[in-house]
């Protein structure tokens, strides 16, 4: 019988939970740690989880070293420094997304994972919706025949919304609208997410892109206390995709009416597919067939699929690195990174 993965879960912010929940009904799984820089914070996230040790320095915990795998759940800006140690330490890395704040980061720490022949894994949580899974299937067979149109968009809406807490006042929000802070806005924060929709979905990727963004007025002077509130809250991308299709990619955090939304729309030249994934649940739809003449759309039931946290695992007892990776992540970076430039310089370009 193979020995349980020791787990170290870096990081007890507000995603850290579900990270410690997932983990902790895997079997093969022990959390054996947690560190964070706030003692009162990582001791009341240990007490929850019911892990034995802490940690309030990533150096101490690699000094300890009792664990064999770390999930990195730190912000953005923190994710390159450590997750460059753990894999000098020896450690398997599941990282939050983004993986990095630019490529440069991101191709290195890539680069730095697949050198040390260590499992590594970007956290796109949206790769454990089966409805995407299947989607994906169904372009795969032809179903759809040749792709020619993409739609995508990411909705959230609690720049408009207390339903999440108060953006005003807690700092987990607002270091996400602060560039200083280490946030490329939403097309940093969510963009990852919906890009990775898109081209999983539709079994594509981006080729060339032109994007628009936009930071609106929250605060007098766009300023609360330490945050510059500078960020972009909402963008819109057009892109030419490798499989010839043309497409609309946009994500906001003022989408009224949408807690948090993702959408894809992949029209081919023999029928259509629609993936919403709402908090409340999640919708395939399919157009084909006979029914394309009369535009009828029927839903389409799946099948449970394994989720990151679970494949990480399973990759870790393998050997074997199992996508999303690193090297996925640092590639949609690349294209975030272009997305901004092409803000700035007013035009397109290629990826």
């Amino acid at each position: 019988m193979s020995s349980p993965i020791r787990l170290l879960v870096l990081g007890t912010g507000g995603m850290a939970n579900t990270h410690a929940m997932n983990f902790s009904t895997i079997t093969d799984v022990q959390l054996v740690a947690a560190v964070d820089v706030d003692l009162a914070k990582v001791r009341a996230f240990a007490a929850r989880h019911d892990i034995p040790n802490t940690f309030t320095s990533l150096e101490e915990a690699i000094a300890w070293g009792e664990f064999d795998a770390v999930t990195n759940v730190t912000p953005d800006r923190i994710h390159y420094a450590t997750t460059l140690q753990l894999l000098a330490a020896g450690k398997h890395v599941m990282c939050e997304k983004p993986l990095a704040e630019s490529y440069a980061k991101a191709d290195e720490m890539a680069t730095a994972a697949e050198a040390s022949g260590l499992v590594n894994m970007v956290n796109l949580t949206y790769r454990n919706v089966a409805q995407v899974q299947k989607a994906r299937q169904m372009v795969l067979a032809g179903e759809i025949g040749k792709v020619r149109h993409i739609e995508a968009s990411y909705l959230q809406s609690w720049l408009v919304s207390k339903a999440w807490g108060d953006w005003a006042t807690e700092s987990q929000w607002l270091w996400r609208l602060s560039t200083k802070h280490g946030s490329n806005g939403v097309l940093g924060d969510v963009g990852i997410h919906i890009l990775d929709f898109v081209g999983y979905g539709a079994v594509t990727e981006i080729d060339h892109v032109f994007a628009r963004m936009k930071a609106f007025e929250k605060a007098p002077g766009n300023k609360i206390g330490e945050y510059d509130l500078d960020a972009n809250d909402s963008f819109t991308m057009t892109a030419e995709f490798t499989n010839g299709a043309m497409g609309v990619i946009h994500a906001s955090r003022w989408a009224t009416g949408h807690l948090n939304e993702l959408r894809l729309r992949v029209h081919g030249d023999k029928g259509a597919l629609e993936v919403i994934h709402r908090l409340d649940g999640s919708r395939l739809r399919a157009c084909l067939q006979e029914d394309v003449e009369k535009a009828v759309w029927r839903d389409i039931e799946v099948d449970p699929v394994q989720t990151n946290y679970q494949k990480f695992i399973a990759a870790i007892q393998s050997g074997y690195t199992q996508e999303p990776s690193f090297r996925h992540a640092a590639n949609l970076q690349k294209i975030l990174d272009l997305a901004m430039l092409t803000e700035v310089e007013r035009r397109e370009l290629a990826v």
